[in-house]
């Protein structure tokens, strides 16, 4: 057996066949099951043309029929594709052509979307219908009702063998460009994000069976990741998971007291987030509830893809003091990066993002493509090495800039989030050099502003970008969405974000909104941002005295 993805999980389901596998909304099922199921849809796909390489769009809200989906792909050696169900159709249509898609499994409350944009799709794929209950109009789509095609192939499994060269394609961004697909060889994204590496120990497994005897050890075995299958984070917690057979909980959408209700009734041990756009709403639950569930199982709580700030862990702790917190960083193109593990009263940050121990192969590279040193002052760009992307799909001259060989002979993957390598090697994120700000020849990382601007208490969420400016080429702006009933003012929140960072980096104009807009997995749209700081009646600081 190699490193496949199929592979890792048929072998976790012959070991762990009786165990809860999966709970998302409401339905259950075992690890089983889910091989039963998964097995009958990839025959039912074979049937209808697809094959080894082929294209089979995943488009609808968490839900079993997503994971089920998942395997049965992976099952004939095909490569599913995430959806991104926020789409509208210019962009739906531009996935579907530039995904290639032969096939697509899509939710009945999508179905508009599809027929609108069908055309989109050349090869005149073969679609799947999830029920949901919307009552969506069907017409002239034509599609296979998703039961029916679970009832219509065999329950057996008997592909043919697969490799660790078979393909993963996971599609990204979106926020600051055209979505693109990161392609990945199934080895090598098991061991950058599918825990071939464990995030612990470091220690790197040898062979698939040693999934298995993680997960026969003690530990967390209850996991709930509450961000979309659409994003990398929560494909990588359900399918990490899955290969040591512990259980996952999903939910359609994310809702605060849901989660709560969910981490009490199914004994949740792990939560994984998205930073504060899901934490802050979660602490304020909690608030409200005064006491509220049991939730006594809970003891770690992971965040990832997003600004996760002391002031949220700290609120957590309030509530779990003996939580613990885990910040991991990464990307689609160089899967994890580092990881950083807080409890009680170890929540301060060095500045910028957090402060990771990072993992095998990352370094921080110079304009050069030379690793920076330990505690010098040059800020570079995150890369790693070693099990990495191939490309990205059909895109040659992006594939060149991100993937590359450097002159120590090693292969990198640099997406271009920078960074600064601290003093005992420990590396602090800065933020994506896309959306960095360039004022008076000063860099200025949104991320570090942004921190600065969530710890003032009447600031409930923020985002920063760079506007034009006449004198000094582009000044910061705050998109601010205040705490309900807080009166916020430019000048109170400069005069709080004086104590956290440099005066150049400080806000010059502030617009306050009701609610921060954020990709599903909490990502900051920077884009939406830039429209509302350029509106009219935005106006700037009077100057810069002081701001040096």
């Amino acid at each position: 057996m190699e490193f496949n993805l199929a592979d890792l999980f048929e072998n976790a389901v012959d070991h762990f066949g009786p165990r809860e596998c999966l709970v998302a909304n409401g339905v259950r099922r075992t690890y089983a099951e889910m091989e039963e199921r998964a097995n009958r849809l990839a025959h039912h796909l074979a049937a209808h043309g697809i094959g080894p390489g082929d294209h089979v769009g995943i488009y609808a809200l968490n839900c079993v029929e997503w994971v089920e989906t998942l395997w049965a792909v992976f099952k004939l050696r095909a490569v599913w594709i995430n959806i991104n169900y926020r789409y509208v159709e210019d962009e739906l249509r531009y996935i579907f052509d530039n995904a290639d898609l032969d096939a697509l499994v899509y939710q009945r409350g999508f179905a508009p979307r599809v027929a609108a944009v069908r055309d989109g799709m050349p090869r005149g794929a073969h679609t799947l219908l999830i029920e949901d209950g919307s009552g969506a109009d069907l017409a002239g789509l034509g599609s296979v009702d998703f039961e029916a095609a679970m009832a219509s192939g065999s329950p057996e499994r008997d592909f043919a063998p697969r490799s660790g060269d078979d393909r993963y394609i996971l599609y990204t961004g979106g926020t600051t460009g055209l979505p693109k697909g990161v392609v990945w060889r199934h080895e090598d994204v098991f061991f950058a994000l599918g825990g071939g590496i464990d995030a612990q120990s470091g220690e790197k497994a040898k062979r698939p069976q040693d999934m298995i005897a993680r997960g026969e050890a003690p530990g967390p075995s209850v996991y709930f990741a509450i961000a979309p299958l659409m994003h990398g984070a929560a494909q990588w917690s359900v399918m990490s998971r899955s290969f040591v057979g512990h259980k996952n909980v999903l939910t359609a959408k994310f809702d605060p007291h849901e989660v709560w209700r969910l981490v009490e009734q199914e004994k949740v041990q792990a939560l994984m987030i998205t930073g504060d756009a899901m934490g802050r709403p979660l602490v304020e639950a909690l608030d409200a509830a005064g006491g509220g569930p049991e939730l006594s199982s809970l003891f770690l709580v992971t965040s990832t893809a997003a600004v996760f700030s002391p002031t949220v862990k700290d609120d957590f702790f309030r509530h779990f003091p003996n939580l613990i917190i885990v910040d991991a960083v990464g990307a689609s193109e160089v899967g994890g990066s580092g990881m950083v593990l807080c409890t009680k009263g170890q929540t301060a940050m060095l500045g910028g993002g957090p402060t990771v121990k990072v993992g095998e192969g990352t370094v921080v590279l110079d304009d050069a493509l030379c690793p920076i040193e330990p505690g010098s002052d040059a800020i570079g760009k995150i890369a790693r090495t070693g099990h990495i992307p191939l490309e990205y799909y059909k895109d040659p001259e992006k594939s060149a800039e991100t993937f590359f060989t450097a002159p120590d002979g090693k292969r990198y993957s640099m997406p271009g989030d920078f960074a600064k390598v601290e003093a005992d090697g420990r590396v602090t994120l800065l933020g994506r050099g896309s959306v960095s700000i360039n004022s008076g020849g000063e860099k200025i990382y949104p991320e570090e502003v942004e921190q600065a601007i969530k710890s003032h208490p009447d600031a409930f969420d923020a985002v920063v970008v760079g506007v034009p400016d006449e004198r000094w080429g582009s000044r910061v702006a705050a998109v601010v969405a205040p705490r309900a009933g807080a009166e916020l003012t430019l000048e109170a929140l400069r005069e709080h974000c004086r104590r956290h960072i440099a005066g150049y980096k400080l806000p010059r104009q502030l617009a306050l909104v009701d609610e921060i807009e954020r990709s599903p997995a909490g990502k900051p749209d920077y884009r939406w941002a830039k429209r509302v700081a350029t509106a009219p009646g935005i106006g700037a600081a009077e100057d810069r005295e002081g701001d040096s």
